[in-house]
Order: structure tokens, then sequence, then C-alpha cells
């Protein structure tokens, strides 16, 4: 558990970690629009995906959990898929639907926790699912970059394979979202009651 020293910090390594996750977007962006290179892109945003572990192992194991980690990390991973999917979704790199889908999830999910916090909602843990979603649709879209970047047997290859990462990722991102009704309403009492005391 962090002491109070160390959650105050604001230059902690996770921090500095997930702020160079988020520098990362206007390269993805370049990459996919200007150069006009899927598999670079493709190459990056797996990179991304691959790392969102590294700065919550870094906090956990190396006392260097942060209130500013806590509320970051999150953000920077609805940022990287609101941002990073939108730009898929304009290519036309992934099946649009399925795309919405995610993007739909996040925008519900981000804007609920920004209204209920300005309500004094208490912040509280991403759960399990959540995590579990996360890291499965941050593999499955970088494989659809690789397919939209293929041809012939190596693009049906990654087709596949995105789908049946992707389509369980989704699943579980939407579980995840409807058990956190019970826990940002009892988290909302509590804020306001801590409040009010």
């Amino acid at each position: 558990m962090a002491t109070t020293r160390t959650a105050d910090r604001v230059l902690t390594v996770p921090n500095v970690i997930t702020v160079v996750r988020l520098a990362c977007i206007p390269v993805f962006l370049w990459l996919l629009f200007v150069q006009e290179n899927r598999l670079a892109a493709g190459i990056l945003l797996g990179a991304l995906g691959a790392t969102d572990w590294v700065d919550g192992y870094i906090a956990r194991h190396f006392d260097q959990v942060s209130d500013l980690g806590k509320v970051l990390d999150p953000t920077a991973d609805r940022l990287l898929f609101i941002v990073c999917v939108g730009a898929i979704i304009i290519d036309g790199s992934a099946p649009l639907v399925f795309s919405i889908l995610v993007v739909v999830r996040e925008v519900i999910v981000g804007v609920s926790l920004v209204v209920l916090t300005a309500f004094g909602m208490k912040r509280f843990d991403v759960s399990w699912w959540g995590k579990a979603g996360t890291f499965g649709l941050m593999v499955t879209f970088p494989i659809f970059l690789f397919a939209a970047a293929g041809d012939g047997a190596f693009n049906d290859f990654c087709w596949v394979v995105a789908w049946l990462i992707g389509v369980p990722s989704l699943i579980l991102r939407y579980y995840a979202a409807f058990t956190y009704i019970p826990v940002m309403r009892r988290a909302l009492a509590e804020g306001r009651a801590a409040r009010v005391a």
C-alpha cells in the first residue's frame, strides 16, 4: 500500500510511462493517415497495448502508486480507444459496427465517470473483467490493421484471429460496464456522505 507521500507524487516512473503512451497517439495518427502505413501503425498500437500493464506493475511492485496515476492510467486507455479506434473507423481497417460498439462503450463510461465525479463520486478501481477486455481489444485492433495491410492467406488468418479475440473482449468490456453501475452508485453515495461529514 502506497504511503501518503508516494500517493501525492506526480513525477513517478509509471506516470512518465503513461504520458509517453499518450504522446504516441499523434505518431499513430501520422503513420496511419500521412504515411498510410497500416503495418507500422498496427505495430505501434500493439506496442502501446502490450505496455499497458507495465506502468501498473511498476507502481504496485516498487511502491509508486499515486493518486494521479490511478486517474491518468485508465484515462490514457480510454483516450487510446476513442482516438485510435476512431481513426481506424475513418481508415476503414476494421469492421464498422464492431469498432463503433467499442467507441460507444468508452464514451458512455467516460462521460458517466466525469459527471458522477463532479457530483462527488469517490474513485474506484477498474475490475478484472474490464482489464481483460481492454487487453484483448488492444490486441484485436492491431491485428485488424495487419489484416488490412496484407493480402491472401495472411489477410484471412489475421481477420479470423482478430474476430476470435475481439468478440469475447468486447463482451467483457460491456459486462464490466454493467458491473460498474452498482459500484458507481455506492461510490457516489460514499463520496457525497464524506463531503457532508
